[in-house]
Formats: structure tokens, sequence, C-alpha cells
């Protein structure tokens, strides 16, 4: 058994991980980076870049469904080539794992060690058989994964999760999604735009990220005439056959249905990897997913010497956020115990959809009722969205009746990944609703329907009683 004292033992080299491991090294600390799995982060292998490679593709299959109503005329048809589809993603995704191993490659092999963390106790890791790690402080950067319904679990060799879709050689010819989150609707609009006959089936009508029942209810819609989808359905029998599996549920009457497809994905969330950190010979506090009871503003896990970071948090699991966590967690490891609260910017999340869904700020469902108005706007009407024959939207925002501040925004829309970048940032420079008011706004742009819906707010501000020169 090998044995190596170190400052700093991050567990995880992932975003979050390599964030912590150069944080703690900026602090003049010895860090000490272990992955018992492949490096590259989920969000170069398996999560961001593939999906949006995907979509890619998607969009531009999809381009020619609005050449006609645009005067265009297509001789002939759209071939997809599924195996040419799935050779650039991966050869793509190939091309960005190959930056992140190329900062792996730099730290120095000695601060490297290969194999699966088990805390022995608050002060000591064991990695695999091989080696023992006592720390000053520790960082877990774990990351996530898939979870699994136990109803899907039945379908064998023929049930999926997200990740499995980026190992295909080719697209297959139908497939059942359950769980019409992020994940889920990224990846069934994309395949159905690639010629994938797509079912998705959801639970109590969550559809992505939104908790605006206005907003959310809109999606529904809007996803549902493109492709099959039931956000709440009655999924009766899942039974797997001979090469597909079989499917008997609900339909909009009541009466039963019957379908086959060759797969299923399970994109029905994913869970924190800290099960098999042997957590419980620490004197940690955990929650019960098994998380550590952590501060999030200084990751700090209770009074301990031992801080967590990234998707392992269960908190928002998004690359900018692992990377901020990362780095604050790192930070605050290599100066324990003089620890700081770290900055936090404003919550941001964008669903790469067509139209795009997106968040920013505080969500609906998180105002307390009677503080805050909403401002609205309609993409249907909207000038620029219309040229483009993109006019698919809603957009809310919502603003502070006391301060007149905005507060947050929901949406989905054209171009929704830049409104919300403008909507968070306004939010967290405390930016009022009268003073976003007064930025320019070019013509004709998709970011008219925000002052549109801006100006909506600042009229229900005034008749909420808040003064005409707030």
């Amino acid at each position: 058994m090998n044995l190596v004292a170190t400052d700093v033992a991050i567990i995880g080299a992932g975003t979050a991980g390599l964030a912590a491991y150069r944080a703690a090294t900026a602090g003049g600390k010895r860090a000490i980076l272990i992955e018992g799995g492949p490096y590259g982060t989920t969000c170069a292998r398996v999560g961001c870049m593939p999906s949006k490679l995907l979509i890619a593709a998607a969009d531009a299959a999809h381009a020619p469904a609005r050449w006609d109503e645009f005067g265009l005329r297509l001789d002939g048809t759209v071939r997809i080539d599924g195996p040419a589809v799935m050779a650039r993603v991966k050869r793509e995704r190939d091309r960005f794992v190959g930056f992140v191993l190329d900062g792996v490659d730099a730290i120095p092999a000695p601060n490297r060690i290969r194999g699966h963390a088990r805390f022995i106790d608050d002060r000591t890791l064991q990695v695999d058989d091989h080696t023992a790690v006592s720390f000053g402080s520790a960082v877990i950067a774990t990351g996530s994964s898939p979870s699994i319904a136990p109803f899907l679990r039945g379908v064998g060799d023929r049930l999926l999760v997200s990740d499995d879709v980026f190992t295909w050689n080719d697209l297959p010819r139908s497939i059942a999604i359950f769980g019409p989150g992020v994940i889920g609707l990224e990846l069934g609009q994309a395949l159905h735009r690639l010629g994938v006959r797509v079912l998705m089936f959801g639970r109590d009508c969550h559809v992505g990220p939104l908790s605006d029942p206005a907003v959310r209810a809109y999606a529904t819609r809007a996803f549902a005439a493109e492709f099959a989808l039931d956000p709440d359905a009655d999924v009766r029998a899942i039974e797997r056959t001979a090469d597909a599996v079989t499917l008997r549920f609900g339909g909009p009457d009541g009466a039963e249905r019957t379908d086959t497809v060759d797969y299923v994905i399970a994109a029905t969330g994913r869970a924190p990897n800290v099960q098999a950190l042997g957590l419980e010979n620490t004197t940690l506090a955990l929650d019960a997913s098994g998380v550590p009871l952590h501060d999030r503003r200084t990751l700090q896990c209770g009074a301990h010497g031992i801080f967590i970071a990234g998707d392992a948090t269960h908190d928002r699991p998004l690359l900018h956020e692992a990377t901020d966590e990362g780095h604050i967690a790192g930070a605050n490891a290599a100066r324990f115990p003089g620890i700081e609260a770290g900055f936090r910017r404003t919550p941001l999340g964008i669903v790469f959809t067509d139209p795009q869904l997106a968040l920013a700020g505080t969500r609906h469902a998180d105002l307390a009722p009677g503080t805050f108005v909403t401002g609205a706007v309609s993409f249907e009407r909207q000038g620029r969205s219309r040229m483009m024959l993109r006019n698919l939207g809603l957009l809310h925002v919502y603003a502070e009746i006391a301060t007149g501040r905005i507060a947050g925004a929901e949406m989905i829309g054209p171009d929704a990944e830049h409104l919300a970048h403008l909507l968070a940032w306004a939010i967290q420079s405390e930016m009022t609703v009268a003073r976003a008011l007064t930025m320019p706004f070019y013509h004709p742009v998709v970011e008219e329907g925000l002052r549109t819906a801006l100006r909506h707010a600042q009229e229900r501000l005034h008749a909420a009683g808040l003064p005409a020169a707030a």
C-alpha cells in the first residue's frame, strides 16, 4: 500500500475537480487529483458538447421544412445519413475531450492518482487497494450519473441513458423517451428532426425546467405539435420483446394504446455520485440523497475541512456553476480553516430546443405571491420572429413591486439563449425595469420582444403602486 500525504485531496477530475485543483494550487498548497473513470468532463464527453452537435445536425435537417412558406422550392429530398451524422458528433466530441485531456496532462504526474477513492475517516482516503491518502482538506467533485426509474429496468439491454446516445454508430428507427426535462427534450426533438420516430412520456405535466404555469403550458403545446409528447402519461406496461420494446399506455381519450419502439431512453434525471465514497465512515451529516450537508456560499460540509462542488452538490448541474463551485471549494480547501464565501452568479439556464427554453434569476415558483408583477410578450406577432418564421414563444419577466427591480424570467422563444443572458446580466446588476427600458434596442431584432415585456411589467408596477419615477 502506497502512503501519500497532501494538503488538498480532490476526488474527481471533471469540470469542478479541475477548477478546484487550479484554485488550490494557486493558493500555494499541494493538491492531488484522484479519478477513477476516464478523464474528460461530463460536458465534453456526454453532455453539453455532443448533445449540441446532434442538435446542430437536427436543425440543419429541419431547415427545409420552412422553405415552402418562404417561397423556396427543393428539387428532390433531404436524405439523413445516420452513420455520417453520428460520425461527426463523435469526431467533434473527441476533439473537445482532447482539449480537456491536454489540461489534465499538464498536471504533474505525481499529483494525479488513478482509482476510486473512499473515505476511511475524516482525514484519510483509500484509492482502490493501492494507495492511502492523508489530507489536510478535501474536495468532493465526483459529478453525477443518469438515474433510472425502477419501472424501466425490465427493458434490459433495450434500455439506454442519455450517455449511450453518443456511442451510437447509426440512428435507430424509433425510440421512447421517459422524462421531458432538459435532456429529454433536447435529445427527443433532435432525434425526431433526424428522422427517428419519437414517443415522449412525462409525469405531473413537467416540461423542461419551467415552473411558470402559462409558459410551461405554451411549451407543452409547442412540442406536442411536433412530436408525440404526453406530459402526464398513463403508462400501463413496458415489455421487452424479441428485438424491441412494447408499451401500453392510455391515450388522450382514455383508451389503451399499444406501440413498439427499438429502444427506451431513461431521461428521468441525474443522481450525485456519492454512494460509493464511504461517507458513512466520516462524521459528515448527509441529506436524504446521501449528499453531505453544505453551505452553498462556501461549499464547506459542516465545520469540516471537506468541501463539495459541481454536480455532486445536487444543486445547479451546469458547467458554469461547476466551474465557480470548484474554484470556491478549492480556494477554501487551500485556506482552511479560514474560509470565505464565494461569489455566486445569478441563476441562468438554457434548453437548446427549437424554440429554446430559458430561465434567468428567480423562478416563478420561488417568488412570493403578491410581491411581484409579470410582464409578458408573445413572439407570435413579434416582427423579427415572424420574418424568420420562428414566431413561436412566450416570455414572462417578473419584477419586484417594492423596488421595481427585475427579479427573474421564464421563457420559450426564438434566441431565448441571448434574451436570458441580457436578463441575467440585468438582474445581477440589480437593474430596475425602468432602467432596463433606457437601454438601446435596435430595430428589427428579437430583443424588441423583451422591451415589450418590460413595458408591460412597468405598466403593472405603476398599477400596483410603484412611483412613476421608479
